[in-house]
């Protein structure tokens, strides 16, 4: 099979052109519906906090007992962020002052200010995937070893990483990363920061924004807090342990999106995305999210549909998609170095070893 850094690279906006009349229409339209699961997941969330309320009341014996609840809720939160995901993609509804105010609920629990998601995510990272200019890739390792940096190599899978440094990672790694930009954009605001991976700048509007919203997002989480009486139990029970659950679940998706890939200097979607294989509840809870690759190259379509556009990928460019069991992406994740050396290298923090992102290739399914 023909190495990924062979491979003449191909814009996201050519397969799109090409795959876009083989869709049906239904397919570009927005799904309301989604903004129901939305409110759902909420509600989910409000009724565990209710029920930790009384958990002072309960006997420590009996305290087991609210794990599954902590586990749905945990649940609840990856589903609010890949459900406000496809909403400020516009799949969901197309009115953006809506947008925004559901945005600002449903991404809450992600300490994560709509304005800047929309800029992080939607205008930096989608337009720019897996370049030197992507916030969201793997540092180089020439690159200084700034306190971002440092987090990264501690926390993140890698054939280095500390299973104890991993287990803290997953259920913080999500914060780390919206601390990191947070503080870039609000307190520096320029492209000379360099404890991001790659940074960027928002207008003056768009900082106020970003600042309030997180005033606010603050604000929820106090009243969270506050309901639970600053109780100790009550708050790693109820508060704690389910985003730490749901951040973990939402960065294994983050981690196997792209980190695996080489680095391309063209946006072409089937060398720097990775699609997953995943049991297929996962895919009916998180919005079909493991197909990662269709989303980058249709950002805007319903998500119920990813699996039609992965059918036509495979007709079209089958030696080109990177299609991985999950299982095979964590561990190709744990057996490999977490900086770039170059595009198509990997290397750990010393810069010793060198292994090539090619290495993807002996486990894609066909």
């Amino acid at each position: 099979m023909e190495l990924c850094n062979a491979q003449k690279l191909i814009r996201q906006a050519e397969y799109a052109k090409k795959l876009r009349p083989l869709l049906p229409a239904k397919v570009f339209l927005p799904d309301p519906s989604k903004l129901v699961i939305l409110l759902i997941n909420w509600a989910i969330l409000i009724l565990g906090w209710a029920i930790a309320s009384y958990l002072d009341r309960w006997n420590l014996y009996l305290l087991w007992l609210y794990l599954p609840l902590a586990i749905v809720m945990g649940n609840s939160v990856i589903v609010l962020l890949f459900s406000s995901h496809d909403l400020m993609h516009g799949s969901v509804i197309r009115n953006s002052h809506i947008i925004r105010i559901i945005s600002l609920l449903g991404l809450a629990m992600l300490w994560m200010p709509p304005t800047l998601w929309k800029a992080v995510h939607n205008r930096e990272h989608h337009n720019k995937t897996n370049s030197l200019a992507d916030p969201d890739r793997n540092y180089l390792y020439n690159q200084p070893k700034t306190w971002g940096k440092w987090i990264q190599n501690v926390c993140v899978p890698s054939a280095e990483v500390n299973p104890i440094s991993l287990i803290v990672g997953m259920a913080t790694a999500w914060g780390t990363h919206n601390f990191r930009n947070l503080t870039s954009v609000l307190f520096f605001n320029r492209e000379s920061v360099n404890f991001v991976p790659a940074a960027f700048t928002v207008k003056t509007k768009e900082r106020w924004l970003i600042a309030g919203e997180l005033f606010v997002i603050a604000m929820i989480h106090l009243s969270i807090l506050l309901y639970l009486q600053f109780d100790f139990l009550k708050i790693v029970l109820s508060y704690f342990l389910p985003i730490g659950i749901g951040y973990a679940g939402a960065i294994f998706y983050v981690y196997t999106n792209h980190m695996l890939c080489q680095m391309t200097s063209v946006n072409d979607p089937l060398i720097n995305s990775i699609s997953l294989r995943v049991p297929q509840i996962f895919d009916k809870l998180h919005f079909n999210f493991s197909y990662h690759t269709e989303h980058h190259i249709f950002p805007g379509i319903n998500s119920d549909y990813y699996p039609l556009v992965q059918e036509l990928l495979k007709i079209h460019y089958p030696e080109r998609l990177n299609l991985l069991d999950a299982k095979d992406a964590w561990n190709l994740l744990m057996q490999t170095p977490r900086h770039y050396k170059n595009e198509d290298t990997f290397t750990d923090w010393s810069g010793e070893k060198s292994v090539p992102c090619a290495i993807i290739e002996n486990y894609k399914i066909m």
